[in-house]
C-alpha cells in the first residue's frame, strides 16, 4: 500500500488516540469521598456487567528516553514496599463497594514496568483479587514485561499466578537503537522465552511489542526487527508509532536532538511493516495491532464485536468495566472516568489517611455515551451504521447528526482520497483510511479543536 505524500501531510495533524472519549485532558476536578462511593456502587446495576481491573506498577529500573508513561527509577525497595501496601488498601476499599456476585473477565498490570519489582508483590495482589472475586471462563489476566528484567524463576512465578497473557516489550530487536533511547536489550533471547511460555502452558499468549520512529530507526533496519518477530510467531504483534509530547515527557527532548525520522520515513516503516505482517498471515486490527486468525482478537475482527479501552483491544467476551488502582490510573466506568493523583509521595499519603486517591473526574452525559459509542465503533472496527447508533438509543439520525456535530460535508474530503465510503448512512473505512481513523473518527467529536502540543500527531 503507498500513501501519497499529500495525503500524508493533509492528515499527519494533531489529533486525540480516544482510548477514551472525551479524552483524558478533558477531565475535571475529582469526586467527594461520598460521590466516589456512589459512583462506584452505580456502576454495579450497569452494563458490561463484568469486572475488569487494571494494577499500575510505575517503577523502573531506568527510564526509556521514549516513555510517555507515568514512571519513575526504582530509588529504594522501602518505597516500593510502602506503594504496594497502599496500593492493596486501595483495592480493599473499592472492593467493598463492588457487587461480590460480578466476575472478573480482565486483569491487567501496566507501568513503568511491572516486572521490574519483587515478584512477591504481583503474587500477593492477584491473591487479594482472587480471594475477593470469581473469574470468568479463560479470563484475561495480562502483564506488560520488560524482557531486559526477565528470567526462568519470575516467569514461573508468574505462571503460578495464574498470568496467562504477556507483553514483552522488545521496541527493536537492534541493540544500537536500543542503547540510543536508553533501553537494555532482552536479558534470555526473545524466543527461548516465548517457546519457554508455550511449553509450560500451551494456552498462554504472547504479544511482542514495538516502536517506530525512534533515532536511528529506517525502513532497512526495521523490517529486519519484524522478520525476526515473525519467525518467533508471537500470538499478537504490535508496531506502535513513537508519540512524541516533550511537552509533557522533557526526557523526551533528549530524543530530538539525537534526530527523529520524519513522517514520511514513519510511515515508509509502518507501511512495509504492515505488508510484510499480512503476507504472514497475520491480521490487522485497529491502528497498530496484528494478530494470528485463531486469535480471540481475530475471530471478534470478523464478527465485528471488537472493543477497547485503556489497556488496548480487547473482544466484548473480555471486556468489562475498568477498576483501576495505583498512581495515575484512570477507571473506565459505563458513566464516566476518575483518574487518580499522579504524584506517588500524595497517592500513598492520601491512601493511608483512608481516603481514595481520586484527582480528577468525567461524568457522562447520554450525548457523551453516544458520541464514545461511535467513536470505539470506528476505532475498533473501521466501520459505523448510524441508523443502528440511533435505534440503540432510541432517538433518530438527526438527533445523531446534532449531538456529533456531524454532517456529511466532514466527509468529503474523506471519501474524495479514498480512506472511505458513505452511503445509505453507513461509513465503510477502506485499507488506506484505517491508517487515518483517528482523523475520521474525529469528524464525530463535537469537542475536538486541533491544536498543537495537546495531542500527538496521526503518524
Amino acid at each position: 500500500m503507498k500513501v501519497d505524500k499529500k495525503i500524508l501531510e493533509k492528515y499527519n495533524i494533531p489529533v486525540p488516540r480516544y482510548t477514551s472519549y472525551p479524552p483524558a485532558n478533558h477531565f475535571k476536578e475529582g469526586f467527594a469521598e461520598s460521590e466516589y462511593v456512589q459512583f462506584i456502587e452505580q456502576s454495579n446495576n450497569q452494563e458490561p456487567n463484568h469486572i475488569a481491573l487494571y494494577i499500575h506498577i510505575p517503577f523502573c529500573k531506568k527510564i526509556c528516553f521514549y516513555c510517555g508513561c507515568n514512571a519513575c527509577t526504582i530509588k529504594e525497595e522501602q518505597l516500593i514496599e510502602e506503594y504496594i501496601k497502599a496500593l492493596k488498601k486501595e483495592i480493599i476499599k473499592v472492593f467493598g463497594s463492588l457487587d461480590k456476585n460480578r466476575k472478573v473477565s480482565q486483569i491487567h498490570y501496566g507501568g513503568g514496568t511491572p516486572n521490574a519489582i519483587d515478584v512477591k508483590y504481583i503474587e500477593e495482589i492477584n491473591n487479594l483479587i482472587f480471594n475477593e472475586f470469581s473469574l470468568i471462563e479463560n479470563p484475561e489476566i495480562a502483564i506488560e514485561c520488560n524482557p531486559a528484567q526477565l528470567d526462568y524463576d519470575y516467569i514461573d512465578r508468574l505462571l503460578g499466578a495464574k498470568f496467562n497473557r504477556f507483553s514483552l516489550g522488545i521496541q527493536d530487536f537492534n541493540t544500537e537503537i536500543l542503547k540510543s533511547v536508553n533501553r537494555s536489550p532482552s536479558a534470555l533471547p526473545v524466543n527461548e522465552i516465548v517457546s519457554y511460555l508455550k511449553k509450560k502452558n500451551p494456552l498462554v499468549a504472547v504479544n511482542l511489542d514495538f516502536i517506530y520512529g525512534l533515532p536511528g530507526q529506517n525502513v532497512d533496519g526495521f523490517l529486519k526487527t519484524i522478520n525476526q518477530a515473525i519467525k518467533i510467531k508471537p500470538d499478537r504483534l504490535v508496531t506502535f508509532s513513537y508519540a512524541h509530547v516533550p511537552w509533557l515527557k522533557k526526557h523526551q527532548i533528549i530524543l530530538e536532538k539525537k534526530g527523529l525520522p520524519s513522517s514520511e520515513l514513519k510511515m515508509e516503516m509502518f507501511l512495509s511493516a504492515r505488508e510484510l505482517l499480512l503476507e504472514s498471515g497475520y491480521l490487522p486490527v485497529g491502528l497498530d495491532h496484528y494478530v494470528l486468525p485463531k486469535d480471540e482478537l481475530g475471530q471478534a475482527l470478523n464478527q465485528n464485536s471488537l472493543h477497547r479501552n485503556f489497556q488496548g483491544y480487547c473482544t466484548k467476551r473480555t471486556t468489562g468495566q475498568v477498576y483501576a488502582f495505583g498512581v495515575s490510573s484512570i477507571s473506565q466506568l459505563e458513566n464516566g472516568y476518575a483518574q487518580n493523583v499522579k504524584e506517588l509521595d500524595i497517592y500513598i499519603e492520601t491512601v493511608n489517611k483512608g481516603k481514595f486517591p481520586v484527582e480528577k473526574r468525567m461524568l457522562l452525559t447520554k450525548d457523551q455515551i453516544i458520541v464514545r459509542d461511535i467513536i470505539n465503533e470506528l476505532m475498533c472496527n473501521n466501520q459505523l451504521d448510524l441508523s443502528k447508533i440511533a435505534e440503540k438509543y432510541q432517538i433518530n439520525i438527526d438527533a445523531v447528526e446534532k449531538i456529533t456535530g456531524f454532517n456529511e460535508n466532514k466527509l468529503k474530503n474523506f471519501i474524495s482520497d479514498d480512506l472511505m465510503t458513505f452511503i445509505d448512512n453507513k461509513i465503510e473505512v477502506s485499507g488506506k483510511g484505517s491508517l487515518f481513523i483517528r482523523n475520521i473518527a474525529a469528524t464525530f467529536d463535537p469537542e475536538y479543536i486541533e491544536q498543537e502540543n495537546k495531542y500527538s500527531k496521526t503518524v
